[in-house]
């Protein structure tokens, strides 16, 4: 395992969640706003530490040269998905101070290659459909749901996870848990569509 500074982490991390998201590598400007530092200088030399230290390489062929070495693919290629902290009414839900680290999936375990984030399980409203706490749900970033969807919405400024049930027009929120009961709301927004799950046994 690599060692690196907090600071290079914070780096390494908004590297890998901003080229997810984009396509491209972000500029060093755009590091230092991201990171809270005030010198390119800076940034210039915790880029060339983590380039020393095999996490970065750059391409001379590319406008930003940086390129992400991901050390954990073992030859297998990866996707580095984002998992969110939480969600805000006042800001988007990838943003780099809602991004509490990494995962790395090969990409022949993800369906979809669309963006994607993970948001980990804290209740049993969905253990009936094999959801449960300390889970971590992989999401396809969608503002958009079928009926019978698996979806992260945003309710009361909260993030929650439910079934979507649409009929008449009427959206209902269900739980997979029989000790609860469906909520009929309309005042929700649709965050990502439940594509996979992680679980670690112990």
């Amino acid at each position: 395992m690599v060692e690196l500074k907090p600071i290079q982490k914070e780096i390494y991390n908004f590297l890998i969640s901003y080229s997810n998201i984009k396509g491209y590598p972000p500029s060093v400007r755009e590091i230092c706003t991201a990171v809270g530092l005030k010198s390119t200088a800076t940034v210039h030399g915790h880029l060339k530490a983590l380039e020393k230290k095999g996490l970065l390489k750059r391409n001379p062929t590319k406008p930003r040269a940086l390129e992400i070495v991901d050390i954990n693919s073992n030859k297998k290629e990866m996707l580095n998905i984002p998992i969110i902290k939480d969600v805000f009414a006042y800001k988007p839900l990838l943003t780099i101070d809602n991004i509490e680290d990494i995962f790395p999936l090969p990409l022949d375990f993800v369906k979809s290659y669309k963006s994607l984030f993970m948001f980990k399980v804290v209740d049993s409203d969905m253990i009936n459909i094999g959801l449960l706490p300390g889970d971590l749900a992989i999401f396809e970033e969608s503002n958009a749901a079928m009926h019978n969807d698996v979806i992260l919405t945003k309710l009361d400024n909260k993030a929650k996870i439910a079934k979507l049930f649409i009929e008449n027009y009427t959206s209902v929120l269900i739980n997979e848990n029989y000790n609860f009961t469906p909520l009929a709301v309309n005042d929700f927004v649709i965050l990502g569509k439940l594509v996979g799950i992680f679980r670690c046994f112990n």
